[in-house]
């Protein structure tokens, strides 16, 4: 299978993954045709690339990060408790949900065959909140799971990371979804959400303080220049620190109504680029180490001119991953030519061509 952006998919091309909403619920099932009217919907609902089958990448395997089963749940609790706090209901929130939702995250993780590249799933830009909840507390528990957190800790950072954004509950949805820059009030606005998500998490005993400082420190940086508070450095708790990364890399990677989603691997060299800025430098260490800077089926140009597709991850060295040339520019190769990246030193991805 090869990822392709929906603006290059025929039509007749063979679905090799479905095509899955915010909720975890399939709109397209793995093996369908795709018409010119499934492409144009797609596009139209913010999905940009496909998994298409390809019979010269049979071998490429793209494990997703989470089931569609977990995924669902995972919407849903997010979604209860969203609406329990709308209607402002008396008592404790229904944290025991949240701590299961993170227990089968956890679970769906572990078990993956390929850690490092099983964070690509496709989605369009519905409910974008709920969205990057979940993938960014995937990406958190990646990065916890490489850090060695014992379960209970594990389980502690998950819930923070998944209720990380539920301040904005009480954010007007005209200023989270504006198409055009906000105004400096409605910016203000904005910042107002980690305080809230803070306070309204740390009123309940069962949900534990330091998951709650999640919500309340996430937009923290390192440097110091950060909000609402202007923490530095180690006065940012470890949780928050961890979260500010996969917050940033899964909110990058994402369409939003308002702008494209960035590729991987700029969204990595973003992210690295700013240790000892906005990123605690040890995190961005495991982050490195852990996120695959181009996903399996991936489009890319060699610095040689040749095109092909990633076929497999190098725990190693992730950003020198395998890779399948079919093209010499724009002439097809007789034969294709495979490449560990990792052996070639003078050759360099020079970018991603999802074609």
């Amino acid at each position: 299978m090869r990822l392709v952006n929906t603006s290059f998919v025929q039509e007749g091309s063979v679905l090799a993954r479905p095509v899955i909403n915010s909720s975890g619920r399939i709109l397209l099932q793995a093996g369908i045709c795709v018409t010119a009217s499934y492409i144009e919907r797609l596009k139209s609902m913010g999905y940009d690339v496909l998994f298409i089958e390809d019979d010269r990448l049979n071998d490429v395997e793209v494990h997703t990060a989470i089931t569609g089963q977990t995924r669902e749940v995972a919407y849903k609790t997010i979604q209860s408790i969203s609406k329990y706090i709308e209607n402002d209901a008396e008592g404790s929130l229904p944290i025991a949900k949240v701590r299961s939702t993170i227990q089968e995250m956890i679970n769906d993780l572990l078990s993956s065959k390929d850690i490092l590249c099983n964070l690509t799933d496709i989605q369009g830009y519905d409910n974008y909140t709920f969205h990057h909840s979940i993938n960014t507390t995937i990406i958190a528990l990646v990065l916890g799971i490489a850090a060695k957190y014992p379960e209970q800790k594990l389980i502690e950072f998950g819930m923070g990371v998944l209720m990380h954004d539920i301040g904005k509950i009480k954010i007007p949805e005209s200023i989270l979804n504006k198409k055009t820059p906000l105004t400096d009030e409605e910016f203000m606005e904005i910042k107002r959400h980690p305080t809230i998500g803070f306070e309204i998490l740390r009123k309940n005993d069962d949900f534990g303080l330091l998951a709650a400082h999640i919500a309340f420190q996430h937009h923290e940086k390192w440097g110091g220049s950060g909000y609402p508070r202007g923490l530095k450095g180690t006065e940012i708790h470890e949780y928050g620190r961890m979260a500010a990364v996969a917050d940033v890399y899964e909110a990058l990677t994402s369409r939003r109504v308002y702008r494209k989603a960035i590729e991987p691997n700029e969204a990595y060299e973003y992210i690295v680029a700013q240790s000892n800025s906005h990123f605690d430098p040890q995190i961005l260490e495991i982050f490195k180490k852990h996120i695959a800077v181009y996903p399996s089926g991936s489009g890319i140009l060699l610095s040689n001119g040749q095109r092909g597709n990633v076929v497999k991850q190098n725990s190693a060295f992730p950003n020198r991953p395998y890779v399948r040339v079919f093209y010499q520019g724009e002439e097809e190769l007789s034969n294709p030519i495979d490449y560990n990246l990792a052996n070639c030193p003078s050759l360099m991805i020079t970018a991603v061509d999802n074609r």
